[in-house]
């Protein structure tokens, strides 16, 4: 059991459906009145249905004024290292620090390359990463003196002038399953987002693969701690238990609390377009979370008695409904319609 003390942070997962680009930014706008603290979107560049992810972030960003956005996550291979980080800086400079950096080495070779992008083999993907975090991090570093020089095998920079560097910290967080990539996330990151429907063995792997991110930080001299664990979630919302991430509210509440106490994440956004369960993840459960995570910090083992306590209020008949109280969007028509 693990928990690495991370302010717990929630978002959400947005597909930019290029047929529904209204909705999309509608359902964006929703995340931020209904108390989310981020939004992110899928980045696949040769994905002709969507559009492009980073222009989709800047419209979003000068619509809204305080959820924080990221990609989930930029797909490096068509992304130059040196633009991108020049991007992400002049995004988060012009929203006074509301952009993180979600980065992947990239997955569909056969795509990438028809889009121009080179076809690397699994560790050349690793190589080439590393490479770019290093730039994006050296472009930043206004602080130093001389251009930057990085001489990698996948990436070449040689005397690049540093800068604009960031309004914030920007966080790099990387999408990551395997036990190099892993190591590099605790080496050369600031976060690990994987995504739970790509874990086969659910919840449980999160261990194994927590370690390897912990192995590779401690390598490095840093840390572990240092290194934010967040997670794309995936479930249902309905009114009997049914499986991980598969109930009602006080379910999601009771297993997401598990995730950041005993698998150490802190980051959680929930994969869905649905408003209303953009709603409820935003308004029953991320702050039922919040306080039960609070409690068990400041009072170990009082989770288990807050647990009992709510299964006894749903066996005496007061569960939740599964209501939502509607909150008006431009584009966006909801009821207090229950889900089932």
């Amino acid at each position: 059991m693990t928990d690495y003390g991370h302010d717990l942070m929630f978002g959400s997962f947005l597909t930019p459906a290029a047929g529904q680009v209204e909705q999309v930014v509608a359902r964006a706008k929703l995340c931020e009145q209904v108390g989310l603290d981020l939004v992110t979107f899928q980045d696949h560049p040769y994905q002709p249905n969507f559009v492009d992810t980073w222009t989709l972030m800047s419209f979003v960003a000068a619509a809204t004024s305080r959820i924080r956005l990221s990609g989930n996550v930029l797909n490096l291979p068509l992304r130059q290292p040196v633009v991108l980080a020049r991007s992400i800086a002049s995004l988060d400079l012009l929203t006074g620090g509301r952009v993180e950096l979600g980065l992947g080495a990239g997955a569909f070779w056969e795509a990438i390359e028809a889009n121009g992008g080179r076809r690397l083999s699994p560790g050349q993907a690793v190589d080439a990463l590393d490479e770019a975090i290093r730039i994006i991090r050296e472009v930043w570093a206004t602080d130093r003196r001389g251009g930057v020089r990085v001489e990698g095998d996948h990436y070449r920079v040689v005397g690049a002038k540093r800068g604009p560097a960031p309004a914030h910290d920007v966080g790099i967080w990387v999408g990551a399953y395997k036990p190099r990539m892993l190591r590099l996330v605790g080496r050369a990151a600031d976060g690990w987002l994987p995504s739970l429907a790509y874990l086969p063995k659910g919840p449980a792997e999160l261990v194994d693969l927590n370690a390897l991110v912990d192995e590779g930080a401690a390598a490095a001299g840093r840390d572990p701690r240092s290194v934010r664990r967040l997670l794309n979630l995936s479930g249902q919302f309905i009114r009997s238990r049914s499986g991980f991430l598969a109930g009602p509210p006080e379910q999601w509440v009771e297993e997401v609390a598990g995730l950041a106490l005993d698998h150490g994440i802190s980051g959680f956004i929930l994969g869905a377009d649905d408003p209303t369960a953009i709603q409820l993840f935003a308004q029953e459960v991320a702050p039922a979370v919040r306080e039960l995570v609070a409690s068990e910090r400041a009072e170990p083992g009082s989770r288990a008695k807050a647990v009992e306590e709510q299964r006894e209020v749903v066996e005496a008949g007061g569960a939740p409904t599964l209501a939502v109280t509607p909150t008006p969007d431009p584009g966006v028509r909801l009821t207090d319609h229950q889900l089932w």
